[in-house]
């Protein structure tokens, strides 16, 4: 049901980090790759909340009408949408971060490493 507005929010967040620090990045403060990293973290989470709009649109559980989640229109369902939000939604912008994080680890170790080749893919 609404699972998907938390990795959307997450996204949101990290887009106006992202220009936080690319200002700081023009000042010499902040690495570049390191922003770079960051805008990779945004576009998972972006595309990852479009794919799960997607598929919740299919399935009728979000509408084009107001108030669009089809668990807000009865107020009864609300606190089991809050539940879906707090459990499933966080549990998949964890994970995204995780596998974030894990990309981030791995393109420093090619780095170290020597590798240019792979470094650069990532």
């Amino acid at each position: 049901m609404a699972c998907v507005v938390v990795p959307f929010v997450e996204a949101v967040g990290i887009s106006v980090a992202e220009k936080a620090l690319a200002k700081r990045t023009v000042e010499g403060g902040i690495a570049r790759d390191f922003v770079e990293k960051i805008s990779v973290l945004k576009n998972m989470l972006y595309g990852g909340s479009l794919l799960l709009a997607v598929e919740h649109i299919y399935h009728g559980e979000i509408s084009f009408i107001p108030p669009f989640l089809t668990a807000a229109r009865n107020p009864a369902e609300i606190p089991a949408m809050l539940r879906e939000m707090a459990t499933v939604g966080v549990a998949m912008a964890l994970l995204t971060t995780a596998v974030w994080a894990g990309y981030v680890a791995l393109s420093r170790v090619f780095r170290r490493r020597g590798n240019a080749g792979i470094a650069r893919c990532a």
